[in-house]
Parts: C-alpha cells; sequence; structure tokens
C-alpha cells in the first residue's frame, strides 16, 4: 500500500486537525504504517522534535496518533505569527526569517512548493499511507495561485480530497457545494466528498440533505461525526484575540482533597504554547481559566503567564491591563506564580531584545533574579532534568537567554518563595513533578487540595486519540475511505461550475 488522502476544511477550525488524527489513529489500529503531514502551518503552538527541529503541534499530536516519532517532514513550513500582518517562516524545523503576509503570498510560498512535497515524498516513501491536512479553505481563491498546502499539495502529489464541514456552526449544505464550485476543473477532479463533523441530533434527519448534496455535486458523504466534548487537543489557533472565560476541559471527576485548586493563565497577546496547562486541567479538582482582567486573579490560587512570541508586547500589555500590578502584590504575598517561556522572561529584572521587538533594553517586572538577552539564534531542545525530586521532561523554544543571578535552581530558571520560573514547556506533562508541584502550590494557598495520585497525562491523551480513531471507526464508511486512500479520487467527478476565476 502507497496511499494518501488530503483532509480539507470548508472554513478554519471545521475539525481538519482531529479528524486527520482520527483516520491515522482508525489506521495505525488495522496495522497499517501511517504518517501525518501537513505542508504549512500557522501556529504558535509549537513541539520540538528528538533532533530539534520545531513544528506545529497538531503534527506531533497526530504522530503520536500514528505511534511514530515526529519529524520536520511532518510540517516542513511553520508560520509563527508576530502580529496581523507578519510572521516567522520556520522551514524544516529551523527559523529563516520574518516575512510580512505580503512577501510570503507574493512569491516565497510559491518558491516552497519543491520543498513541501519533496518532504511528502520521502514521507511517503517510508510509510505505508500519509494522511495529509489542509489549512483554512482549499477555495480561498484569492490565494490559490501560491497555494502549496491545500489543492495545490493535492494536485502536485495526486491526493484524493476529503472536504470537512462544521455542521454546529450551521450552513454546512451551502459550504460543501460551494467549496466544490470554486475550484477550478482539475482540482474539481481531486474532491472525492464530504465528511459532516459535530452532528447533534438524529442522523436521519440529515439523510435527504446528503442526498441531495450527491445529486448536486456528484460527490458522496463519508461520514458524519457526531459533536463530542473534548476533542480539541493542541489548538493552532495562534491570533485569537481573548480567551478571557474560556475554560480548559478537565476530567469529570471529584477533587481528591477536600478542596479544589483555581488557576488563572493570563491570557497574553501572541500567547504561545497555551497547552501547556492541559496537564494542569486533567487534575481532578484543578479548574484552569484564561483570563485578562486583574481582579480575576483574587480568587486564583495559582496565577500563570504563559508563553507569547511577543515577550515585550506582552509586558506592556500586562502593564496597561493592571495585571502586572496584580501579579507584583501576589509575589508580595507569597502567593504562587508561574512563568513558563515569554512568562519566564518578563518576571525578570530587565530584558535586552534587539531581535524580536528590537525594543532594545526594558525593565521587566523584576519578581525574578533574571536577565534576558534575545539571541538571533533559536534555542531548539528537549531537555531532561529533576525538580521537587522528581524526573521531569520538557522541550525549549526561544529567542532570549536567561541569565540566573540569584534564587533557587528550578529547571533551567529558578525559584524565589513560591514564585517560579522556566524556559520549559511541557513540564507539567510529567506526572510525579506535576503532583509535586500542586502540592507545594496548595500548601502555600492554603487550599486542602489532594493531587489524584494515579492521574497519567500520556495515558489520558492516549484515550482521547482512541475515541478520534472510535469516532471514525464507527461513523465513516471506513471501507470506502480505506478505497480513497488506496486508489485515489473516483474517476469521472462531475464538475459544478462556475470554477475557479480565470
Amino acid at each position: 500500500m502507497n496511499g494518501g488522502l488530503l483532509v480539507a476544511g470548508t472554513t478554519s477550525d471545521a475539525g481538519k486537525s482531529v479528524v486527520t488524527a482520527g483516520i491515522c489513529r482508525w489506521l495505525v489500529r488495522q496495522g497499517v504504517k501511517v504518517a501525518p503531514f501537513k505542508a504549512q502551518n500557522m501556529s504558535l503552538n509549537s513541539f520540538v522534535t528528538r533532533d530539534g527541529a520545531e513544528i506545529g503541534r497538531a503534527q506531533a499530536m497526530q504522530a503520536q496518533a500514528c505511534r511514530v516519532e515526529p519529524t520536520a517532514h511532518m510540517n516542513p513550513v511553520l508560520l509563527k505569527p508576530g502580529g496581523e500582518r507578519s510572521s516567522q517562516v520556520v522551514l524544516l524545523g529551523r527559523p529563516v526569517g520574518e516575512m510580512s503576509a505580503r512577501g510570503y503570498h507574493g512569491g516565497r510560498q510559491e518558491r516552497l512548493l519543491g520543498t513541501v512535497l519533496d518532504s511528502l515524498a520521502e514521507l511517503r516513501g517510508t510509510y505505508d499511507a500519509v494522511i495529509c491536512e489542509g489549512a483554512g479553505s482549499p477555495a480561498e481563491i484569492n490565494l490559490r495561485r501560491t497555494d502549496i498546502v491545500n489543492m495545490g499539495i493535492a494536485r502536485g502529489a495526486g491526493l484524493p480530497v476529503l472536504v470537512v464541514g462544521d455542521i454546529d456552526r450551521g450552513g454546512v449544505f451551502a459550504s460543501f457545494f460551494g467549496t466544490v464550485a470554486l475550484l477550478a476543473p482539475e482540482d474539481q477532479a481531486l474532491v472525492a466528498g464530504f465528511l459532516v463533523n459535530k452532528f447533534r441530533g438524529d442522523v436521519s434527519l440529515l439523510e435527504p440533505g446528503l442526498d441531495m448534496l450527491h445529486g448536486l455535486t456528484g460527490r458522496r458523504t463519508y461520514g458524519v461525526l457526531p459533536f463530542r466534548h473534548g476533542l480539541g487537543i493542541d489548538e493552532e489557533d495562534g491570533l485569537r484575540v481573548s480567551l478571557r472565560g474560556t475554560v480548559r476541559e478537565s476530567v469529570v471527576a471529584p477533587p481528591v482533597g477536600e478542596d479544589v485548586l483555581r488557576v488563572a493563565v493570563c491570557a497574553v497577546p501572541l500567547m504561545s504554547n497555551f497547552t501547556d496547562v492541559d496537564a494542569l486541567a486533567a487534575e481532578p479538582g484543578v479548574v484552569v481559566r484564561f483570563v485578562d482582567r486583574p481582579e480575576e486573579l483574587a480568587d486564583a490560587d495559582l496565577v500563570i503567564v504563559p508563553g507569547t512570541r511577543g515577550t515585550v508586547r506582552a509586558l506592556e500589555w500586562l502593564r496597561e491591563r493592571g495585571l502586572a500590578d496584580a501579579v507584583a502584590r501576589r509575589v508580595a504575598e507569597r502567593r504562587p506564580v508561574l512563568g513558563i517561556c515569554g512568562g519566564f522572561q518578563l518576571l525578570g529584572e530587565h530584558i535586552e531584545d534587539e531581535v524580536e521587538s528590537r525594543a532594545g533594553h526594558v525593565d521587566g517586572l523584576g519578581l525574578l533574579p533574571v536577565r534576558v538577552r534575545f539571541d538571533r539564534e533559536k534555542t531548539l531542545t528537549r531537555p531532561v532534568g529533576e525538580a521537587l525530586g522528581e524526573h521531569v521532561e520538557g522541550y525549549e523554544i526561544h529567542h532570549g537567554v536567561a541569565e540566573v543571578t540569584g534564587g533557587a535552581p528550578f529547571l533551567d530558571g529558578c525559584r524565589v518563595g513560591q514564585t517560579w520560573g522556566t524556559h520549559w514547556h511541557g513540564s507539567l506533562e510529567s506526572d510525579g513533578f506535576r503532583r509535586a508541584f500542586l502540592r507545594e502550590v496548595a500548601a502555600a494557598a492554603g487550599r486542602r487540595f489532594v493531587p489524584a495520585p494515579d492521574t497519567s497525562f500520556a495515558a489520558l491523551r492516549e484515550e482521547q486519540l482512541d475515541r478520534l480513531g472510535d469516532l471514525i471507526e464507527q461513523h465513516a464508511d471506513t471501507d470506502a475511505l480505506w478505497r480513497l486512500i488506496e486508489s485515489g479520487a473516483p474517476q469521472g467527478l462531475p464538475f459544478i461550475p462556475p470554477g475557479a476565476p480565470a
């Protein structure tokens, strides 16, 4: 078998990432050696492979669904937004510079098609099947000429395309029809059919519409996936303006001790790797919220200042909102605060930044004895160590180099009282360390909270991936899906006018 499939979507956030992961997990359970692929990803949630390459976290999660180690070939182009109009371009796991959207779409993107096709060919030569994820919608007619992630990669590699639509948003039939009808004839010939995502209710009520859609387009629907809570793992939404009030979904289990533990995460601009707090949200009795007002820190037992692609900008934002003063008051009261990566940097005494913001010397919050200097070379590592008497693993993604001048050692950073700082992402996924850290937080906060003794974040992640595989196995036509992956798009699919503009 040397199969492949591109999972496209009618919109961003239609469910492409989780559907791709679900198909990968279903295939690997059938004994297929499978790999994920996304030619170009735009995300502030990234991961470091074992050989030090930076890729999107969604592709790392999909590699886990495939039970293989992630590599740079699985996400050859990663765009990390630095604002509304520019992004850092990461090529084959290494940053190659900043570029405006106009500059990237004006020519650079098109020149990368050969690179991404080479990466895809490398994977197809190694695995039985490669399940590719598109980006946004394939019907973005203003971007089709330079597209390397949707129909550009499908046509370049001869991949069949499955279009996912989120019916929970409404308008899914119009979205399916319009997506096909805005593609050129050569692109339409690769669109095999549709997959309905997030359906609530009786499927029989949907079937007349699916029959009419088949009659209008000549394309079948490969499945209707029901709505399921808690499957939005490793999101890619790097430009979300505010996550205030959003609660990370937790396991439905009562706390082991008498109290819950409340965690407030400052929703700083350009927040990166906010998936760091998922391991906390997985603990029974831990409630994790994203906040953007100082009063929302009042009842928090732990405040986290997370990673950010714009450390100086986040520092200014904290000051403008009054959050900087609120965090400083917590530190003076010896109430727990944790800074991760960019959040660690801005807790320090000062920052020298001629790379990210080019702001030069900037005073930090002065809450940790740390001085930060931004280096043009990005640190990309997978460190292993010990903290609080427990084994810890993590990964580092940062330009800032920290000089720690005091405090007690804490991973690569330091601790002063109940204020902690580290560059390590993912450390809270180490179960023993997470429990020890939460015990310290609970004691400092005066909460009768007890970490569950048997919570395994890795096992919970595996359960989530199996749930995705179950969705595909139980609610998709897997025989038809297998034929599509193995043999490509059906021949003779009709053209739906008007097609793409000339």
